[in-house]
């Protein structure tokens, strides 16, 4: 699969060297592949992709500059950004928890940027899912960040633009990265003494930054702002008491903070430079934390032999889980979910995604129909609700699922009636929903990289797929209110998808799941059918 590159195209290809529809290269410098859209923003697009001048072509992310601003001088500074991110980048030079530079390039006319690929999702989305964040998470935190910051600050570079967003947590091991430094600054002595452009997320932007004067401190501010944020899970602006100019985060706590903790936080959030911490090394000495590295890891370093006996041990068990073990594939109508089962273990997330909606209908005795009525899912046995979404869960490593799909639902919101807002902000969540549209099904992603949530899918849209809107799947994508019904049948019928994780013996945080819900006896439908 090939991405096309060309704006005006993106049209999916196979893997060729030209684009099939508009004759564009597919391949930047004749070696990095565009696979899928990752995400869209205010500069541009980002590509997963792959390099296919390295043997085992490992992924790694393209960001072509695309700027939605309007007016010539707002493209160039936008373009002038764009290029600041390389040049930053390249000085900052190697660093664990930064994403490589791996080329910036010009090609037909346009600027891309080729970076490591971090798998992970980024600290707003996982607020989103899992909710507020514990104590302990938002000192973890900080023992990740701080020392980041302070590498980029002893080079003399100011982020600007510190926000959940750009925190990315990978999922091999939970480290924390900070991304996107298209906004950071080199802080010389005269740059610091002038007013410059005003740049940064105002939610979380300090005073002095807001007024085109950012210094080191106003890094330290908007990491303090991210923390309230998340601890919170209240949007910062909420959380600022203009009438008497000060915070007041502590009324939004759900969870408990000690008073050293606390106090941090007062500190990273005062409006006056110098009322703050001077240095992430001061904050860190503050929580004390001075045992978390701040100097840049260089080529050379690498622990003694003798050491990694020792160093090596203890990641294993998380990293290398388990083997899990087999689920017992039930079924109250003597259907088999073999085939499932080894379309998933393969990574055949499509088909595993076709066979699913297929063994749904089966299961209802509707294999000649190509929708469930109200009754089906009324009637539709937890045996075989539990085995469909058991064999997601496991096979993603908790990503997808009907239980993944409904944690998501009720953290936007989400009830046993149907909100069509709800609605929309589950579909962003998912990824079904892009830039205010709703995907068509080929357009969905069928990759591990694709959102939590985002499959199985083509079971929500049976029943409306070719009967309504010239057979646009986007049409029950949209109006997805019968949908609910079938969240309802999976919290009556079965665990959460962290219960199901743990029953399978997978390493995962816990999470506080909501009380349930006491099951209706009535369906909500949409059209008078569930799907």
């Amino acid at each position: 699969m090939s991405q096309c590159l060309n704006p005006d195209c993106l049209q999916t290809n196979s893997k060729t060297t030209f684009c099939q529809k508009c004759g564009s290269k597919l391949l930047l410098t004749d070696r990095y592949r565009a696979l899928e859209i990752l995400g869209q923003g205010g500069f541009g697009r980002t590509f997963l992709a792959v390099d296919e001048h390295k043997p085992s072509q490992p992924y790694c992310v393209i960001k072509q500059f695309l700027p939605q601003a309007q007016g010539t001088n707002n493209q160039e500074k936008a373009g002038e950004l764009f290029k600041q991110e390389a040049i930053q980048l390249e000085h900052l030079g190697k660093h664990q928890q930064i994403p490589e530079l791996f080329a910036y390039l010009i090609q037909d006319n346009r600027q891309y940027l080729v970076q490591e690929y971090i798998e992970g999702q980024n600290l707003a989305q996982e607020l989103a899912q899992t909710g507020a964040f514990s104590e302990t998470k938002i000192v973890n935190l900080l023992g990740d960040l701080l020392p980041i910051l302070a590498f980029i600050h002893q080079k003399s570079v100011i982020h600007r633009d510190i926000k959940p967003e750009n925190i990315i947590r990978r999922k091999s091991d939970n480290k924390l990265f900070l991304v996107d430094f298209g906004a950071a600054k080199a802080a010389t002595i005269t740059a610091l003494a002038v007013t410059g452009t005003v740049i940064g997320s105002a939610q979380y932007t300090a005073p002095e930054q807001a007024m085109g004067k950012p210094t080191f401190a106003s890094d330290l501010y908007s990491l303090g702002v991210t923390c309230i944020h998340l601890l919170t899970n209240i949007e910062p602006f909420d959380l600022f008491d203009v009438s008497e100019s000060d915070w007041v985060w502590r009324d939004y706590l759900k969870v408990k903070v000690n008073n050293t903790l606390g106090q941090v936080l007062d500190k990273l959030l005062q409006q006056g430079t110098r009322k703050r911490f001077q240095t992430a090394q001061e904050v860190l000495e503050a929580l004390q934390l001075t045992q978390k590295p701040i100097s840049p890891p260089t080529p050379q370093f690498t622990p003694p032999p003798t050491v990694k006996p020792t160093v090596k041990p203890t990641p294993q068990p998380t990293v290398k889980p388990t083997p899990q073990p087999d689920i017992e594939l039930k079924s109250a109508k003597g259907v088999s979910y073999h085939q499932l089962e080894q379309l998933l273990k393969a990574g055949n997330w499509k088909e595993a995604d076709k066979e699913t909606a297929k063994k749904m209908l089966e299961v209802a005795a509707r294999r000649n129909k190509d929708y469930l009525e109200i009754e089906d899912i009324d009637k539709f046995p937890c045996e075989d609700l539990r085995t469909i979404d058991q064999l997601w869960v496991k096979y993603s490593n908790g990503r997808f699922g009907f239980s993944v799909q409904k944690r998501i639902y009720k953290s936007v919101g989400g009830t046993r009636r149907y909100d069509s807002k709800v609605w929309e902000a589950f579909g962003d969540q998912v990824g079904w929903r892009v830039g205010g549209s709703w995907l068509n099904y080929p357009d969905l992603k069928f990759h591990q990289t694709a959102p939590d949530g985002h499959l199985p899918c083509m079971v929500i849209i049976l029943g409306f797929g070719g009967r309504y809107e010239g057979g646009d799947w986007r049409y029950c994508l949209e109006f997805g209110g019968g949908v609910v019904s079938l969240f309802s049948c999976v919290e009556t019928c079965f665990q959460t998808a962290q219960e199901v994780l743990e029953a399978l013996q997978l390493t995962v945080k816990p999470t506080p799941q909501p009380n349930i819900e006491l099951k209706s006896a009535k369906w909500w439908a949409w059209n008078g059918r569930v799907w």
